[in-house]
């Protein structure tokens, strides 16, 4: 049979699905985030760790109930079992009417009437009975046997419960770091995706200074054709003209290398031809000023790193029962079916015959010379680790908010201050063209005025993107980014 058409079609339908995971058209960063949650490897596996914790739950609540179990087996012997090693000859006692008792019924000299005796000294039975060896020779060559266990635990110190506490426990930490890296998920991909949109307008930029360095050259070409510039200042401009083609080269790269790292963290093929709803903004705007308020308890109650080691905390404290169990008695009850071929439960016979067995099972630690007490002290000395954690971290969080806060807000004023200077580097540069054409500026003064300009635009393009990174950086650190399409 050949194989090679149905190859060719697995992969072109392989091919087909791959292609169909990008989007087509230009994506919002809304698309950029879900594609991230959905696709990131992290996340998969932190999903997959919850459901490990889930079975381990399971695991752990199996303990409360019977446990029921069977071992059989099958044994081959090479000789069988022999009570005697000869025939033997058992004496028999007689009723005596004199005595009104049973009494051996022993040989008599017939001349004397005294018993007599054999040649070693024993005495001569005139009845016995014989026993044959083969009676008393039992098969065992093939022995099968078994045995069906139910084992019901009453109670084993409070381990059971702690145990089952705290894989419910570990369960909702692997939520929560699974919720907690999908912030840090978004807060990659709002960096890679404003960073493509910075890119981009930069690179507007830098095409209109070319542009502008373009039209100041053959503005200096010609004055120098009329004797009114130097040599020089033509050398000049195209100093500054060659040193903004490679400036754009180098955008250019960076805007290839941003777009393969946006496409790498939602997972995309790095190569994916991804186009930003942002991108073509004609100029760069800010987006809204972040809300800088918040109350410190709620975001403790929001934050999922810190709900993990709160919830870190109470998995110590069952730690602690647990340990504690082992000081204390285990009462177990115990119930088994038995059976073996051959038995004897009724004379020796070769075939299958078992008998239930019901019991209790009681363990009480007496002395093990302070081993299990020191177990247990260690288990609060975690516990009290991990409180001291949960405190420093709240200190953290409370210094991360309010930094992140005021950033926020600094971003808003810088990015004020250099639409500002914006604004006046558009008109130093109009001035300083107006004022070259009608020969009051120089060429050095025009392209200090174009420089400035440069400066400002690409100032006010990294201010505008910082209060975005800022507003989300601010709300990933409050808890309040949401992460429901991880789930």
């Amino acid at each position: 049979m050949n194989l090679r058409p149905l190859f060719s079609v697995v992969m072109a339908a392989g091919a087909l699905f791959a292609a169909a995971q990008v989007p087509e058209g230009p994506v919002t960063l809304e698309q950029c985030r879900e594609l991230a949650l959905k696709n990131n490897k992290s996340l998969r596996m932190q999903s997959e760790k919850i459901k490990a914790a889930h079975y381990q739950n399971d695991e752990a609540f199996a303990a409360y109930l019977p446990g029921i179990d069977f071992a059989g087996g099958y044994m081959y012997n090479q000789r069988n079992i022999s009570v005697f090693d000869s025939d033997q000859l058992l004496p028999v006692k007689n009723f005596d009417m004199s005595t009104q008792s049973y009494q051996f019924s022993v040989v008599k000299n017939p001349l004397t009437g005294e018993p007599m005796k054999d040649a070693s000294g024993q005495y001569i039975f005139d009845q016995v009975a014989l026993i044959p060896k083969d009676a008393m020779t039992f098969d065992i060559h093939n022995v099968f046997f078994g045995a069906l266990t139910l084992t019901q635990p009453l109670y084993m110190g409070g381990k059971i419960v702690a145990l089952n506490k705290i894989t419910k426990y570990a369960e909702d930490v692997a939520r929560l770091l699974r919720d907690n890296q999908a912030q840090d998920v978004i807060y990659q991909v709002d960096a890679a995706y404003w960073l493509v949109v910075s890119l981009n307008a930069k690179h507007r930029l830098a095409v209109s200074y070319v542009n502008l360095l373009d039209t100041l050259r053959s503005n200096v070409n010609l004055m120098l054709e009329q004797g009114v510039a130097t040599r020089a200042d033509l050398l000049t401009v195209d100093v500054k003209l060659n040193s903004a083609h490679v400036d754009l080269t180098k955008v250019e790269n960076g805007m290839v290398l941003s777009r393969m790292a946006l496409a790498q963290v939602c997972g995309l093929p790095v190569d994916a031809d991804l186009h930003l709803v942002d991108e073509d903004a004609a100029t760069m705007e800010a987006g809204a000023h972040p809300d800088t308020t918040f109350d410190i308890s709620d975001v403790y109650s929001r934050r999922d790193d810190l709900r993990a080691l709160e919830t870190g905390v109470k998995i110590y404290g069952q730690q602690e029962k647990v340990a504690r169990a082992d000081m204390l008695p285990e009462l177990a009850l115990v119930g088994t079916y038995s059976f073996s071929n051959p038995n004897m439960f009724d004379g020796f016979k070769n075939r299958f015959a078992g008998a239930f067995s019901v019991g209790a099972m009681l363990k009480i630690p007496l002395i093990h010379w302070g081993g299990n007490l020191a177990k247990y002290r260690l288990a609060k000395t975690k516990t009290a680790i991990a409180r001291l954690e949960l405190e420093n971290a709240r200190d953290l969080i409370n210094l991360q908010v309010n930094q992140a806060a005021f950033k926020a807000r600094e971003a808003v004023k810088t990015f004020d201050m250099t639409s500002t200077n914006l604004a006046k580097a558009d008109e130093n540069l109009r001035q300083a063209t107006l004022g070259f054409k009608e020969g009051m500026m120089s060429v050095d003064n025009v392209m200090e005025a174009q420089t400035a300009w440069l400066k400002a635009n690409s100032e006010n393009i990294d201010a505008g993107i910082d209060i975005y990174l800022c507003d989300v950086y601010l709300s990933k650190v409050l808890g309040r980014l949401d992460t429901s399409a991880a789930r």
